[in-house]
């Protein structure tokens, strides 16, 4: 009887036995994947990170500069006034002040070929002057009055397949030879020119030593085909007695002359009757002005002193017209022998008497480099054309060095700082990447963009907290089960729209309607929550045998009428509003009279459709931790006498506080990355305005409209990684933040 009885109970610990065996398995199974899961997530976003910080470092880098050949050229040469090399550094070319043209092969320092002036019996070069680096031409003054149009080029061939044959060229840029600019038959010295679309300009010291100024102007016969010149004339008689050095912008509307430390500049564009535009006086004590130069693009100009100081002046509009100003200075990069700029960038080098070599960047004002190599008492310098190579002539030899200078452009204080860009009336915070113009310098400030971020989160969290919040409370606290069992999946289901969705609808359905009827809608903002509060007050005085004629589980639809009601009068008022107060059109009244700037896509568009979107966030997640605060403390409460409204403040918040508290954050870092409403609800106008009536660009919406157009490894690809490096710091900050004011507000309120 009693091996009956064991055996069964045998088996029942035994299958009790195997069940808990089961059952630690999976719970360690279960600890174990959540763990792992866990531990992935962290993983991944660490692999974010440091993948974002890989693809941004380099833009913070230095440039590096090597040496990497020299070539000698004839002994017998004159003193250098320009060089530079072709687009693939395989041939490096020096002219000389009188005219000699040499081309070298860098791979063996080789002499190609060289270029010597054909001139006239007893007619000699006198001057010489060279244009903008990226135009690669220089001019001859000769002793009769004519000047020689030279451009350095290079032709490309493949007269085998798989191999690139170059060919140096020294072009003229007149077909009937030298042209003639001083009538007279005076010689032209101390030559400056310019040349574009079959017009020159020369301004030169004639030999009576007045400074004169000759336009030609060419119209292309179309019977011969051959370019007829008219000539314009003009003497200078302001001109200072003693110039150190001439330069004229490549589109021949001024002129700058140096003389001593101060520097004129002549309105040209009406070659007839030229303009003393300013007098810049550069002089600083004891320090002489050594170097004028033009910067790429022709705007700025570059003045070097013998102590090695660079002052930077361009353009500034003020009272008395555009004038120029010193804008930035660069100091202690030694006395300065020579200065290049590149062809477009706005890059220069410097290097001084002893070899010193250094390479800045004039906007983001950075100091690229500083190195000294074996190039003492170097006579000129120029960059390549795609800016990789310098060549420096020194020594009686041309020195070719690697140049890797790719993102010079970027620096914190440019990213973060107000710059002040070129043609700007003052430091402005810029975004602006692209542009049509080759001369164009890319602005990436990133202030507009974090500030737009920002202003976006403000307007919809302004929008949506109070209704989620407001929403969340009732639904958990006050309203009745079976509503709550409809408005609560309804609200929630809303999370699953496309954001694209709303900001379809935001930008062509939302925007007019807010413009069309801006005075009714502000109208409906103020007297929404009014129409709701006077029926809740209502109802309460109402008799209490009305009030049962009305099922409680329908009393809270009661607003809807209501709420369509005031609606419908808000926007029926509207017109009317507008006539009387507004004088019939309320932009053009914000416009003119207020002076505040409207656009049809601005923040309140943006903010009432990114709150539709972030409303459903925050309201599932409060309204969960309001409902999951325990029964006994509110019927606790309750029993001790409390109202339901002190049980609401004084219990039910205080103790959903945690939740409620990180259904916000979470709101607002969905607001932070919200993309697809941004880019469609605003005009992604980077600017940093708080009105409510203006747009604002965000960086998740730049990141989408650029990154596709962006070149892989461009300064610009690398900042819009930048700007998502940002973006993740900010949900990061605002993630760890809810977190730890969780933790302590769920300590603080747990013992209730």
């Amino acid at each position: 009887m009693d091996s009956q009885v064991t055996e069964p109970k045998a088996m029942a610990n035994f299958l009790v036995a195997k069940g808990n065996s089961r059952r630690a398995f999976k719970d360690k199974a279960t600890q174990i994947g959540v763990s792992i899961g866990g531990i992935m997530v962290f993983v991944a976003l660490l692999l974010i990170f440091f993948y974002l910080l890989y693809v941004v470092k380099p833009i913070f880098d230095g440039a590096e500069v090597s040496p990497k050949a020299n070539m000698s050229y004839p002994d017998n040469r004159a003193a250098a006034l320009m060089v530079g090399s072709d687009e693939q550094n395989e041939i490096a070319y020096r002219v000389s002040i009188a005219g000699e043209v040499d081309f070298l092969r860098v791979a063996d320092g080789s002499l190609i070929e060289s270029h010597v002036p054909d001139l006239p019996e007893g007619v000699t070069v006198v001057s010489s002057a060279v244009a903008t680096a990226a135009e690669q031409k220089f001019a001859l003054g000769l002793s009769n009055g004519q000047a020689l149009l030279y451009r350095v080029e290079f032709g490309v061939t493949y007269p085998a397949e798989g191999k690139r044959l170059i060919t140096p060229k020294l072009r003229a840029l007149n077909a009937d030879g030298a042209i003639v600019v001083d009538e007279a038959g005076g010689s032209l010295d101390q030559l400056a020119f310019g040349l574009a679309n079959n017009q020159m300009t020369f301004a030169y010291r004639s030999g009576a030593g007045k400074w004169r100024l000759t336009h030609l102007e060419g119209e292309e016969n179309l019977l011969t085909e051959e370019v007829e010149w008219s000539a314009s004339n003009a003497v200078l008689d302001d001109a200072p007695a003693k110039v150190n050095s001439a330069l004229m912008t490549p589109d021949q509307r001024q002129l700058m002359l140096q003389a001593g430390s101060k520097v004129y500049v002549y309105d040209i564009r009406d070659a007839d009757s030229p303009s003393l535009l300013q007098v810049i006086d550069a002089e600083r004590g004891k320090l002489a002005l050594t170097r004028m130069r033009l910067l790429a693009g022709a705007s700025s100009i570059l003045l070097g002193y013998d102590n090695g100081d660079v002052a930077q002046y361009f353009q500034v509009n003020g009272e008395k017209g555009r004038l120029y100003r010193e804008i930035r200075e660069f100091k202690g990069l030694g006395k300065v022998d020579t200065l290049a700029s590149e062809f477009y960038r706005k890059s220069f080098a410097t290097v001084s008497d002893s070899g010193k070599l250094t390479l800045l960047y004039t906007t983001s004002e950075r100091e690229l480099l500083s190195e000294t190599f074996d190039i003492a008492q170097p006579k000129a310098m120029g960059f390549s054309p795609r800016s990789n190579a310098l060549v420096v002539d020194a020594g009686n030899k041309l020195h070719l060095f690697a140049v890797s200078n790719a993102h010079p452009e970027v620096s914190w204080s440019a990213l973060w700082t107000k710059v002040w860009y070129e043609g700007y009336p003052e430091p402005a915070y810029v975004w602006q990447s692209t542009s049509g113009s080759d001369d164009f310098e890319a602005k990436l400030s990133l202030m507009p963009l974090a500030f737009g971020t920002i202003k976006a989160a403000l307007y919809a969290m302004l929008f949506a907290v109070p209704l989620a919040i407001a929403g969340a409370i009732y639904t958990a606290y006050f309203m009745s089960p079976k509503v709550r069992a409809l408005v609560k999946p309804t609200i929630e289901i809303m999370e699953a729209l496309p954001t694209v969705i709303l900001g379809f609808l935001a930008g062509l359905w939302l925007a007019p309607l807010v413009e069309d009827h801006l005075p009714g809608i502000v109208l409906l903002l103020i007297l929404l929550p009014v129409s709701i509060l006077l029926s809740a007050f209502g109802w309460s005085k109402l008799p209490g045998r009305w009030k049962q004629r009305l099922p409680e589980v329908y009393q809270e639809l009661m607003l809807i009428p209501v709420i369509l009601l005031v609606g419908w009068l808000a926007f029926e008022f509207s017109p009317m509003l507008e006539v009387a107060l507004f004088g019939g059109d309320t932009r053009l009244f914000i416009t003119h009279e207020l002076g505040i700037t409207f656009d049809q896509r601005n923040a309140l568009v943006v903010g009432i459709a990114m709150g539709f979107a972030v409303i459903p966030t925050i309201f599932s997640i409060a309204e969960d931790a309001i409902f999951s605060v325990p029964r006994h403390l509110s019927n606790g409460s309750l029993a001790l006498g409390a109202t339901p409204w002190q049980t609401l403040t004084r219990v039910v918040l205080l103790t959903a506080s945690p939740g409620i508290f990180s259904a916000v954050m979470m709101g607002l870092g969905r607001a932070v990355g919200e993309t697809m409403i941004v880019l469609m609800a605003t005009g992604n106008t980077a600017i940093m305005e708080w009105s409510v009536f203006e747009g604002m660009r965000t960086l998740a919406a730049n990141i989408a409209v650029e990154m596709p157009e962006s070149a892989i490894g461009s300064s610009h690809y690398r900042v819009l990684f930048l700007a998502a490096f940002v973006l993740f710091i900010f949900t990061f900050i605002f993630n760890t933040v809810a977190e730890v004011v969780r933790q302590r507000l769920r300590e603080r309120y747990s013992s209730l």
